[in-house]
């Protein structure tokens, strides 16, 4: 993937890195940025030499500040624009966007530096980590402007306990850095002038495992979220076997027991 004026997209020994740059508008997402992101995802999916995808915004003020409101009611008010059916659809993209993050098998991290609002929330939790500046602001103030933060239920939900989604979607408050790491949908909190730094080295760590073992361990994951133990155990319990009759887990347990790194074939 190529990247665009509104969304960066570059890959380097392992790591993918995909950034919305509208730093103007506090990296807010149009419909062509979102479209962006979707084939970002797909591209890093696809591409057998990414074990990892960053997110990020471009500047030092946001993260992403959500829908792009300037153009939400085009649909309904524009004779030119598409009509109220074709709206509908296109906000569909962002659902297709957080499922296939869920299900692409390689590890994404949030880079927060600073706001993350409304559907950039949504975004950051849609994430498997997230690494926040002591600077980071997250809130979904839909409810200030007579809307609802509707699509971005489920990453929320997914983050952190029911009641404090609801809690913030009710009140629209905002929530800083060290409070969104006590409730636990923040992993980690760091200096801002560090974040680069934590976030590469992390980035780094996670590309350097193996990508067979982490795209099982990690779909396996998503797969008995919210299931029955009843449901779930025979589920993991076919997956270990699987797992350990795969060459990078043959590998690595050779590579511990010769005191060596292990040599990741990704079968």
């Amino acid at each position: 993937m190529e990247s665009s004026q509104e969304l960066l997209y570059s890959v380097d020994n392992g790591i993918a890195r995909v950034t919305i740059n509208r730093p103007e508008a506090r990296n807010a997402m149009s419909p062509a940025v979102i479209a962006g992101l979707l084939g970002a995802i797909r591209s890093a999916t696809e591409d057998t030499s990414v074990r990892v995808v960053v997110l990020a915004g471009a500047g030092d003020k946001a993260f992403c500040a959500g829908a792009d409101l300037s153009n939400m009611f085009d649909s309904s008010s524009s004779e030119n624009g598409p009509g109220v059916l074709e709206g509908h659809e296109a906000r569909g993209d962002i659902v297709k966007l957080f499922k296939e993050m869920w299900s692409m098998g390689k590890p994404t991290i949030a880079k927060v530096q600073g706001w993350a609002l409304a559907g950039g929330f949504g975004l950051a939790m849609a994430c498997d980590i997230v690494v926040a500046s002591e600077k980071a602001r997250f809130g979904a103030p839909e409810i200030n402007v007579g809307l609802w933060p509707f699509i971005i239920t489920v990453p929320l939900m997914r983050s952190m306990p029911p009641k404090i989604a609801l809690e913030l979607m009710l009140t629209g408050r905002v929530v800083g850095a060290s409070e969104a790491k006590e409730v636990g949908f923040v992993n980690r909190v760091v200096p801002h002038d560090e974040l680069d730094g934590v976030v590469d080295e992390l980035a780094s760590t996670l590309a350097s495992r193996s990508p067979t073992l982490m795209r099982l361990g990690r779909n396996s994951f998503y797969s008995v979220w919210g299931a029955k133990p009843d449901d779930a155990f025979p589920y993991l319990q076919t997956m270990l076997t699987l797992a350990s009759m795969t060459e990078d887990a043959k590998e690595g347990i050779s590579a511990f027991l010769e005191k060596r790194d292990p040599v990741w074939r990704g079968r």
